[in-house]
């Protein structure tokens, strides 16, 4: 497989299905972020010594593809005229919701209660994770806007702000597991 095509080279990129769109189109930005998004957490994986919490990160990696690859699909692209879905892709499914709120439940327990906002950092592997927090958010505020114009499964949008909140938690609860002091921000 070659790397480069040089279909690329006028600043156009194919989505799946083959249709052609700016570099710039509000699709390649959803999907794009949702990948630095993935490789943040690809980084905070590398950074953590828990072998369950690798696990988690892992799953939460294979899932964000999933995104990825519905973002890059038009929805015209999305069926053959049969009605049977184009791409045999994994699918965002409630559950995959769940599980994270589980997760951020189960952290919680652990945690002390939130009084302040909080300030990002006291650990590199903590200020990676809040990292990876606010590309989710940017990840989720361009796929809303994509939605606006070409409807998305909603699904996406919901693990996307169950991510971020998911991230936020693990920031706090890494902090915790390292002995970082939580700075509070005083107004």
């Amino acid at each position: 497989m070659k790397i480069y095509t040089k279909t690329g080279d006028k600043g156009t990129t194919a989505l799946f299905g083959g249709t052609r769109v700016p570099k710039h189109h509000i699709r390649i930005e959803s999907y794009g972020t949702v990948d630095e998004l993935n490789s943040y957490i690809g980084l905070v994986r590398d950074l953590v010594s828990d072998a369950n919490l690798k696990d988690e990160l892992t799953h939460i990696q294979h899932i964000l593809f999933a995104v990825g690859a519905s973002l890059a699909t038009p929805p015209d692209k999305e069926k053959l005229k049969n009605g049977a879905n184009r791409l045999k892709m994994q699918q965002i499914e409630v559950a995959d919701i769940q599980h994270l709120e589980k997760a951020i439940d189960t952290m919680n327990e652990s945690l002390p209660m939130m009084t302040h906002f909080i300030l990002p950092g006291g650990h590199s592997t903590v200020s990676h994770c809040h990292i990876a927090r606010c590309v989710c958010r940017r990840a989720e505020r361009i796929t809303t806007l994509l939605d606006e114009s070409e409807p998305i499964d909603t699904l996406i949008l919901q693990y996307l702000n169950r991510l971020s909140d998911y991230l936020f938690v693990l920031g706090r609860m890494l902090s915790k597991t390292l002995n970082v002091e939580e700075i509070k921000w005083n107004a």
